[in-house]
């Protein structure tokens, strides 16, 4: 061959065989040993395999690892291709990886070898379909909310798909971070703290095959303090016998998984819950209701509304298994006057404010049964109590101070009950001299300013109803002629000098169906339909009689009189 290189351009069959060389030098006859063997074996054309590490179908998101196999490794470069790629992809092993494989990954895939200069190649493998699927994405939710309260049990749980897969196994993360010691489902905690607030996230890993879902979206678990009971009530606390009325609990914060429970202040009886103020004394028991509502909702409704409904309500608040319960809420308190209660709470002073240092009577009258009433109280402070220094149905007080504050009214052991009356207390100077009692619709009504030092007479005055300026009067008096349940609201004076008074409600009642009670302008204007000449005569006589009486409430119209 003259060559230390003997090529073989096309090889076939034929060249299969053993094969030695020796050399020699070029000017003599000295040869060298002959070379050890070396059989030369010609195989038909090869057909590499392709394979993938996964069997079936492959979710977007995982790694994908085709393979492509030959007989013989060595030497090998690789060429990969696909039905909608115009190119091959070269690699220098037999492994072609996808690192997180889309939907247009998916398709029928190829393979080839080659080798050598001029390149040979081998034949392409058969087609290997590549199915993606959509993941699922896990979905991570919280029981009972994403808003808990220290010390409730919260139950976590990951979803790859509807239902839940029991070949999933589970990664949880909480901001970010990998919780290695959970990998099922859902977990519970126990009794939530501050520090298992943040956000969580998961994914599913498949059993069979190792491919994971896609992460789920973050949810945050705020952790708040305990939790609080709010009751409010609609349309007002203030109701006359046959209103209906609205107890509203919610839980401040939180409105999901709740029921609620509603309980009335009652005396004290052994057995009952017990109501403390943030010192640990006890303001009064409660009892739950009878007819006790526990639903989402969380409203209460009393229609319509009795005499006996009167007192303190208050509501509490629970979810959850076991249940967490909220703290009972602030007090809400239902008054209800009536046409003819059982009794009635006299008051001398017979006015709603009084000045502190001052004394005060309350006394239970009319009752059909005098044995067990007693005058009850309950104070801004929110405590529920007997009056102190009762006598029998009497209560009298010697000096009254702020925190007696509160509404009074009249209470028997059998649970009958008075129209109960809003007392305050002022450390001021003025008062409002306003009736303690619903005004009757048609009645005359005179409001004074009081001032400790200075009498009615000596006292220029401003009046006031809901914040707007009604009268500035010289004399301390003002005066509404004719009640009209549009004088209803909320009274105040003031005095240039030495302050303003509190604000106390007037409550005006309208005339019952049966036409009682009849105001004096409403029996005049029936005598005018008989004797309207006698009637005239009448209401000038009235009108004169009036002009000279003393500090009396005048139906005069007229400003002469």
């Amino acid at each position: 061959a003259q060559r230390k290189k003997y090529e073989i351009s096309n090889v076939d069959q034929s060249h299969a065989g053993v094969y030695t060389c020796k050399g020699t030098q070029s000017t003599g006859r000295l040869y060298t040993h002959t070379s050890e063997a070396v059989t030369l074996t010609v195989s038909v054309k090869v057909r590499p395999t392709i394979t993938s590490n996964h069997d079936g179908a492959v979710l977007t998101g995982n790694t994908v690892t085709l393979y492509c196999n030959l007989p013989q490794s060595a030497g090998w470069t690789f060429y990969w291709s696909k039905h909608t790629q115009n190119s091959e992809k070269e690699t220098i092993t037999n492994v072609y990886t996808i690192s997180s494989v889309s939907l247009s990954d998916g398709g029928q895939y190829w393979c080839r070898a080659g080798r050598g200069n001029p390149v040979y190649y081998t034949h392409y493998s058969d087609a290997l379909w590549v199915n993606v699927t959509d993941s699922t994405k896990a979905v991570v939710s919280i029981k009972p909310d994403k808003q808990v309260f220290k010390g409730e049990a919260v139950t976590l749980r990951c979803d790859t798909q509807a239902g839940g897969d029991t070949e999933w196994t589970y990664s949880w993360y909480k901001d970010d971070r990998l919780s290695p010691n959970r990998r099922t489902q859902e977990f519970t905690i126990s009794s939530v703290t501050e520090s298992n607030g943040g956000k969580y996230t998961c994914r599913g890993e498949r059993k069979h095959d190792s491919q994971s879902s896609e992460i789920s979206d973050a949810v945050t678990l705020t952790v708040s303090d305990v939790a609080q009971a709010v009751l409010s009530v609609s349309p007002q606390s203030w109701l006359t016998e046959g209103d209906s009325v609205t107890l509203s609990c919610e839980v401040t914060g939180s409105s999901t998984g709740w029921t609620f429970s509603w309980y009335r202040a009652v005396l004290y009886r052994q057995g009952l819950q017990q109501i403390r103020d943030v010192h640990g004394n006890v303001l009064y028991h409660v009892e739950l209701l009878s007819d006790s509502r526990r639903e989402a909702g969380g409203s209460y409704t009393l229609s319509p509304a009795a005499l006996n409904h009167t007192g303190v309500y208050v509501c509490r608040a629970e979810r959850g298994e076991p249940a967490y319960q909220t703290q009972y809420s602030t007090p809400q308190t239902l008054w209800i006057t009536g046409s003819s209660p059982p009794a009635s709470l006299i008051i001398s002073p017979s006015r709603t404010q009084h000045f502190s240092a001052g004394s005060l009577s309350l006394s239970c009258e009319g009752q059909s049964d005098s044995t067990g009433w007693r005058v009850r109280r309950y104070t801004h402070s929110g405590e529920v109590s007997d009056c102190s220094s009762v006598t029998g149905s009497t209560c009298n007080i010697s000096s009254l101070y702020t925190s007696l504050t509160g509404v009074y009214w009249c209470q028997s052991e059998s649970g009958g009950g008075s129209d109960p009356l809003n007392i305050t207390v002022h450390n001021g100077d003025v008062i409002l001299d306003s009736p303690v009692h619903p005004v009757t619709e048609g009645d005359s009504l005179t409001l004074r300013c009081l001032c400790r030092s200075t009498k009615p007479s000596n006292l220029t005055a401003d009046f006031y109803k809901d914040g707007s300026l009604l009268q500035t009067q010289t004399t301390g008096e003002m005066i509404i002629r004719t009640v009209s349940k549009s004088d209803e609201g909320l009274y105040h004076c003031k005095h240039p000098e030495k302050g303003e008074s509190p604000k106390s409600w007037l409550s005006v009642r309208g005339l019952s169906s049966s036409g009682a009670p009849v105001s004096v302008l409403s029996l005049l204007s029936s005598l005018m339909a008989v004797a309207p000449y006698l009637l005239v005569s009448i209401v000038l006589w009235v009108k004169c009689y009036r002009a000279r009486g003393k500090n009396s409430v005048s139906l005069c119209i007229s400003s002469k009189c």
